[in-house]
């Protein structure tokens, strides 16, 4: 099959095609014929050296695929070979085929194409394990998402606010914060001209929101303290601007504070299983309704990886970047 490998550690010219042998199912894992695969941040820092692999994975990148079901048993699933799914993967996306844990595929929501659905995985398990598992973002509360224009970002903003929450998001030009906006953020805080925390507290009467998602980590966590409800948390899911904080953790006692955080690739099946359950009840109706959609910013050939991932490292993009492997 053709599939694209990362040769060694480095820039995106390192994203080379390849052959590689058919992937051998493992039990509990289904063969999918590779429609569409997602472009991911994780992916970069894999490329980078940065994301170990776990053991037993894909060495290719990839988190997230659509497409057809080939091979695999699919007793006791409701799914039959020819189905169109999505599926969450450790790795392996890059590749014109990809073995899935069945658990963690999910049926193509009506309406939405291959290529559409390769764009929910990643965003969706994520979003839905850190910001309503994890976070425990309840009913009334607010939420404040770092990174508001990117894939994570403009999954969070329009699910929060599908379910009824205020939301509020930070981005990096007065375009992203539009964009922002636009899918449903009651204010975006351009964060080069603007400080997001005061302006969080006077958007909330005082009160600060009751959840951040946090991609940012470094000198963020101490302002999103300060700008957080009594009983608030932050959950952190990735450190793009470092891994050290200094936080003033007497608020985080008098005012009963959380700071937590979570990466979801090392994670168990049957934890993922889990997730795939919820957002199948709680988010796929919605994305058949059309009440929330995947934002997709360009696409790219499954050849031109490496120029996928330059748009990536660049963040001009809103949304998500994704491969076309086979033509539909």
């Amino acid at each position: 099959m053709r599939a694209i490998e990362i040769v060694q550690p480095g820039g995106p010219e390192v994203l080379q095609p390849c052959e590689r042998p058919m992937p051998e199912l493992k039990p509990g894992e289904i063969l999918i014929r590779v429609h569409a695969a997602g472009v991911n941040r994780p992916d970069v820092f894999q490329r980078l050296g940065q994301y170990p692999v776990p053991p037993g994975a894909s060495d290719l990148p990839g988190l997230e695929v659509a497409g057809e079901i080939v091979d695999g048993d699919l007793s006791g699933s409701g799914f039959e070979k020819g189905d169109l799914v999505c599926a969450l993967v450790q790795g392996g996306g890059y590749a014109e085929y990809c073995a899935a844990p069945l658990a963690q595929c999910l049926p193509v929501p009506q309406g939405l194409s291959a290529l559409e659905a390769a764009a929910l995985p990643e965003t969706f398990f994520t979003v839905w394990s850190n910001v309503f598992q994890r976070g425990a973002l309840g009913e009334g509360e607010t939420l404040l998402v770092q990174g508001g224009s990117s894939g994570i970002g403009t999954t969070a903003i329009q699910l929060a606010k599908a379910l009824g929450h205020r939301v509020f998001a930070t981005a990096g030009s007065a375009d992203k914060c539009r964009a922002c906006e636009d899918l449903g953020a009651e204010r975006a805080i351009n964060y080069k001209t603007e400080d997001f925390a005061p302006i969080v507290k006077e958007l909330t009467g005082g009160k600060g929101v009751d959840v951040v998602l946090d991609m940012v980590g470094g000198d963020y966590v101490a302002r999103e303290v300060s700008c957080l409800a009594d009983d608030g948390r932050i959950v952190i899911i990735a450190l793009l601007g470092g891994a050290k904080a200094n936080v003033d953790l007497g608020q985080v006692l008098r005012r009963r504070l959380t700071i937590t955080g979570s990466t979801l690739r090392p994670r168990p099946v049957a934890f993922k299983a889990r997730i795939a359950r919820e957002l199948r009840e709680r988010v796929w109706p919605l994305l058949a309704a059309g009440q929330i959609k995947p934002v997709i910013y360009k696409t790219f050939p499954l050849e031109e990886a490496a120029a996928a991932h330059t748009l990536m490292e660049s963040s001009a993009h809103v949304g998500k970047i994704m491969l076309r492997v086979a033509e539909h």
